[in-house]
């Protein structure tokens, strides 16, 4: 059974300014959806998650910081151990962040500077010189790009069920062919509701799913191989080279890093 939690805003008081949280997550938690007067910004440092923000589905790898903005409701999942950081920014402040949800690319300033405070434990800027800091990571958080999703959904009759099925079984190496005859309608069908929903192709998504496992799984302390095996790959010298092109960096250095 998974493990529900909730959120009370009685128990967290509202930032002044900026403010930073962590927490971990249980195998199979599930936290109720909830919104909160604040505008946030969340990542996961471990593990995968699956949240959903204003009725829209996001599934991101660490590099990506999610947005929610003030008052709009959200909620997450996650079937294995996670970790996540939190970035509390206050009303006024959330003026010149989009007034939708999306995934935020943030710049090498800001990850250096969210770790120090990370780091210190300095959950509460109070310091001049902490809150100057602030002021900068907001700064370099209105230059980073945005984009809406990396792992999008589909509420497609025949696509939708293909997708869910991947998700709990990334390592299916079924072809887009072998899919289409199972949910009776044609590879051309298929193909074309990728594109269309997705935005990208069937292998793409594929791809990027497998990727997002891998993580979780590199984390975990698996070796290269079994991580291989795990998501499909039936050698560790072709899951390397998918892995390097995504994240730019072999799986052993992602790791150390």
């Amino acid at each position: 059974m998974p493990e529900i939690r909730h959120f009370s805003e009685t128990l967290i008081p509202a930032p002044q300014l900026v403010q930073f949280r962590c927490e971990a997550f249980n195998v199979r938690t599930e936290f109720q959806p909830h919104s909160h007067s604040w505008g946030q910004l969340m990542w996961v440092t471990s593990g995968v998650m699956v949240t959903r923000i204003g009725g829209q589905r996001f599934l991101a790898p660490p590099e990506f910081v999610l947005w929610a903005p003030a008052g709009v409701e959200h909620s997450c999942y996650n079937h294995k151990l996670a970790k996540c950081r939190m970035v509390d920014i206050a009303q006024p402040l959330c003026r010149q962040m989009p007034p939708t949800p999306c995934l935020v690319s943030v710049t090498p300033i800001f990850r250096a500077i969210a770790d120090d405070f990370y780091a210190r434990e300095q959950y509460i800027p109070q310091s001049r010189a902490d809150l100057r800091l602030c002021r900068v990571l907001i700064d370099q958080l209105h230059l980073s790009p945005r984009q809406q999703t990396y792992l999008p959904s589909s509420q497609d009759k025949f696509l939708a069920p293909i997708l869910e099925a991947l998700e709990h079984c990334p390592s299916d190496n079924t072809s887009l062919a072998q899919w289409a005859r199972r949910v009776y309608t044609t590879e051309r069908t298929l193909s074309r509701r990728c594109q269309q929903d997705l935005g990208m192709s069937f292998s793409e998504w594929r791809q990027r799913l497998r990727f997002l496992h891998a993580v979780s799984l590199l984390e975990q302390g698996k070796t290269v191989q079994e991580v291989a095996l795990d998501v499909g790959y039936s050698s560790a010298s072709a899951f390397i080279v998918m892995f390097q092109q995504i994240a730019g960096a072999t799986p052993e250095r992602f790791r150390r890093a």
